[in-house]
């Protein structure tokens, strides 16, 4: 027999104060009080109860990576954040350019049982840029592959992204661009600019990305495909996306939390935990994101969940991996930049971190409002409670999170997937 629970004292995005029922994998019912009469009690006094959180952006590493993380351990990871799916990206070891490998990863997720794994499909053979991977396969796959992106690597060629985006026109599919023009950007190790000039560190110009996404967009509005840019940082990158967005171009933009909070001075540590692609760039890059997601011209937060062993970030910078972990305090720090900001409502972070990240990848059961009859997938955090980040503690295998001894507003205190309790922070 399924438990079913009532959470209590907590209140729906809108503001709405809420007892929610859930039972048999759904919202059962929603009323203002409502009586435990045999249900397990959730507390989520002065919580906002939000629809689960879907990543459309996450380095899983399985298969061939375990040592930085495991489908099970990022997925562990995932619910303490309150995810309730996530997008494992392709480059893995093998790659993810066949329906066995994402097949593989999807059995991974469900095995493991905690969240949805959705693999990412590889655009191109081995992330290499030339060749088309089996981008049919996988959408055919038991994985059902919807999205597709060779993230670490730029699809740099024109005309592979042209043949990819007509591709994947087929199945209603989209193609996610990591936009680094590779030229532009080899040996690159941060954000070129005063900071770079100044540690002599060679510089990742803010043209290397913009360049990518302004012939993107005009690929993705001459074949009528829809394109995703991962990762945007720049303001020059808002501004085309903008551009972009006006003229009907079917294009969508994501930003990272770091890039909503860090900036390229963090580089003057030398830590190379700060070290990462694309790179963290300058105040006014910041300002310019938050505004976007703010408006509408970047559509959703995804995390980038780039874990790595310690042997790959406690070295010289020149050496270091580029990534950051993300998924344990991505909701915290939105609320941080965004909410506490008053840049954003709560239904407006719900609609950034469930309803479109569900919507671009077409994943039919999250990215959905809390009513009676949805499916019971969502997230109750306290955004009045603060915690200290400690890497020491986090669910991932990795600890490279640039956020460890910081504090942060938020405390998630429980996740549900399709009813069950897959997170509960007293009983972590």
């Amino acid at each position: 027999m399924t438990t079913s629970y009532v959470i209590k004292g907590g209140s729906l995005p809108n503001g709405t104060k809420s007892d929610l029922v859930i039972a048999d994998g759904v919202v059962k019912e929603i009323a203002t009080e409502i009586a435990p009469s045999g249900h397990t009690v959730i507390d989520a006094t002065d919580s906002i109860l939000l629809p689960g959180l879907v990543d459309l952006h996450t380095h899983l590493r399985e298969p061939g990576k375990e040592d930085a993380e495991t489908v099970l351990s990022g997925s562990q990871a995932g619910v303490r954040g309150g995810y309730v799916a996530l997008s494992a990206m392709a480059n893995t070891s093998p790659v993810a350019d066949t329906a066995g490998v994402v097949e593989q990863v999807f059995r991974l997720g469900q095995r493991a049982g905690l969240l949805d794994v959705y693999p990412i499909g590889a655009v191109t053979q081995n992330l290499e840029g030339v060749e088309l991977a089996e981008i049919g396969a996988m959408a055919d796959s038991a994985a059902r592959v919807r999205v597709f992106s060779d993230d670490g690597h730029c699809v740099f060629d024109p005309l592979v992204m042209r043949r990819a985006l007509e591709y994947v026109k087929k199945f209603d599919g989209v193609i996610a661009q990591h936009a680094q023009e590779p030229r532009l950007t080899q040996g690159s190790q941060m954000n070129e600019g005063y900071v770079s000039s100044q540690l002599g560190l060679k510089g990742w110009p803010a043209i290397a990305e913009e360049a990518i996404i302004a012939r993107d967009v005009l690929l993705a509005d001459h074949v009528n495909a829809r394109l995703h840019i991962c990762h945007l940082t720049t303001a020059g990158g808002v501004e085309i996306i903008r551009w972009a967005k006006q003229r009907g171009i079917q294009v969508t933009a994501e930003v990272t939390p770091h890039h909503l909070l860090l900036t390229d001075e963090l580089a003057r540590s030398y830590d190379p935990v700060y070290k990462v692609n694309p790179p963290l760039r300058t105040e006014s890059d910041v300002m310019a994101l938050r505004e976007a997601l703010a408006d509408g011209t970047i559509d959703i937060v995804a995390t980038d969940h780039a874990p790595h062993p310690a042997e790959s970030k406690e070295c010289e910078w020149q050496e270091a991996a580029f990534g950051m972990l993300g998924l344990e305090t991505a909701l915290s720090i939105v609320n941080k930049t965004m909410v506490e900001t008053k840049s954003l409502s709560w239904t407006q972070v719900a609609e950034r971190m469930s309803y479109m990240p569900a919507k671009i990848a077409r994943y039919a059961n999250h990215g959905r409002e809390l009513v009676v009859g949805s499916p019971a997938n969502l997230t109750v955090m306290n955004p009045t409670k603060t915690y200290r980040v400690d890497r020491d503690l986090v669910a991932s295998r990795s600890r490279n999170t640039p956020f460890h001894g910081m504090e942060l507003p938020g405390v998630i205190t429980a996740t549900f997937f399709r009813g069950s309790l897959s997170y509960e922070s007293s009983k972590s």
